[in-house]
């Protein structure tokens, strides 16, 4: 028998302590109507952990939703750092907040409202510092833009790019699959697979959020981010 999401409960007992403002956070979402797709609280810790073995001081988030990851990778910022997460959804954007000053970390965090691929675009004319950590969980159909985008200025050698829900539970291997989910993350392959600046792996997860997985790519060799 497959339990997937006992398993995680297990790893959540074992590893992951208790914490009253991500639960809140959840449960506010929920109130709100979000829908219930932020990642797991494991995963929400292999986010935070990333971000600290990067040694992240600055972080980009591409996809808020209700704040849940945003918590946890502004968690792992020191003191003067900063997160900047882009979220398209102004009801989004709102209960993010009210999550983030709940948890004691809005002062670290800048949630900004619209598209993200405009965004990006105003952030690299207005010459925004590079981001030693990028976080990418929005749209699947923009997926290859949004490396693109952060690739043209908003990263340096050495950032690290991570992308939530690259498997979806296995249609990716569909070349025929009619979902844009789907074309958008296997375009999204294609364009990283090809792109020499980054070097990159994808690993397949299963548990509470079922199968699916995360891409992890380090801009490297020297060339220009």
């Amino acid at each position: 028998m497959t339990d997937w999401a006992g398993v995680d409960d297990y790893i959540g007992d074992k590893l992951l302590a208790a914490d009253a403002a991500l639960a809140a956070a959840l449960a506010a979402n929920a109130q709100a109507g979000l829908p219930p797709i932020d990642v797991s609280p494991a995963q929400g810790k292999m986010l935070h952990l990333f971000a600290r073995m990067a040694g992240a001081r600055r972080i980009l988030e591409i996809g808020t939703l209700g704040g849940y990851s945003t918590i946890w990778l502004a968690r792992a910022l020191p003191s003067d750092g900063h997160l900047v997460t882009l979220e398209l959804e102004p009801h989004h954007a709102d209960v993010a907040r009210e999550n983030i000053v709940r948890a004691g970390v809005n002062a670290l965090v800048d949630v900004r409202i619209g598209p993200a691929l405009s965004t990006l675009a105003k952030m690299r004319a207005d010459g925004e510092a590079p981001f030693d950590l990028v976080f990418i969980d929005a749209d699947k159909e923009n997926g290859a833009a949004y490396v693109g985008a952060v690739l043209a200025g908003l990263t340096r050698s050495g950032s690290v790019i991570v992308v939530d829900n690259v498997v979806r539970e296995g249609a990716v291997i569909d070349p025929v699959d009619p979902d844009p989910r789907v074309i958008g993350t296997r375009a999204l392959f294609d364009y990283i697979g090809t792109e020499p600046r980054l070097s990159a792996t994808a690993v397949q997860t299963v548990g509470a959020k079922k199968w699916d997985g995360f891409l992890l790519a380090v801009v490297g060799g020297g060339e220009a981010a």
